[in-house]
């Protein structure tokens, strides 16, 4: 799902899209709770709890200050440095 999220432009809608996103799929993994003899599916709080990772917006932004810093420290004639610092010819 995060391919290529190093060069995505996330905005507030988007990150909402994927945390619903997410959060549904979890529900699918998890699965629902039995309680006081009837089935029902997990609260959000629930499946955070149960999954104890970063996520999916938080991914996406570590991913971005990694592949930054990636960038940053490019060869001065690479093509991706030159765009980045506005040096094109």
């Amino acid at each position: 799902m995060t391919y290529g999220a190093e060069t995505w432009t996330v905005t507030s809608k988007m990150e909402t899209m994927l945390m619903t996103w997410e959060r549904k799929i979890l529900r699918k993994i998890y699965g629902p709770t039995k309680e006081n003899g009837q089935w029902r599916i997990k609260m959000n709080e629930e499946v955070m709890i149960k999954y104890k990772a970063p996520d999916i917006v938080n991914i996406i932004k570590i991913r971005r200050l990694e592949w930054l810093g990636h960038v940053v420290r490019m060869n001065e004639t690479r093509s991706v440095k030159k765009i980045f610092e506005g040096k094109l010819e």
